[in-house]
């Protein structure tokens, strides 16, 4: 059974740093990609970044770059977001997904690709 399960989020302030973690089961984690997105209240599910098995990282979000950054860790079945500099706008519930395609990462972000995650954990950048 597939399972991803996000952790680490929390209320911060403007400029500070979070490192959310995926732990995940149920497959083997060194043969996927892994896309975090987000979902801020009232909107849509944004991509932020993807991570492929081959540990290249795709943004999918250009106000994250320079920001955020995207690690894994096979031997722990973890993949980490880094957030660093956080401002308001990155307030979300954030989310670890498995993708339709795989190993690799996609160009784009694409909702109805995703497979699986998990219940999400919410960040809250605030002064």
């Amino acid at each position: 059974q597939v399972q991803l399960v996000e952790s680490g989020g929390g209320l911060v302030r403007p400029g500070d740093s979070l490192k959310l973690s995926c732990e995940t089961s149920g497959f083997s984690l060194d043969t996927y990609s892994i896309t975090w997105f987000r979902q801020a209240p009232g909107k849509e599910r944004e991509g932020v970044l993807c991570i492929s098995a081959y540990e290249t990282i795709t943004y999918y979000s250009d106000s994250v770059e320079g920001r955020f950054t995207i690690s894994r860790d096979n031997g722990k079945h973890t993949v980490y977001l880094q957030m660093n500099n956080l401002k308001p706008e990155d307030t979300a519930v954030y989310y670890c997904a498995t993708e339709s395609l795989g190993s690799h990462c996609r160009f784009g972000f694409i909702e109805a690709q995703l497979r699986s995650w998990g219940q999400g954990t919410q960040v809250t950048v605030s002064s």
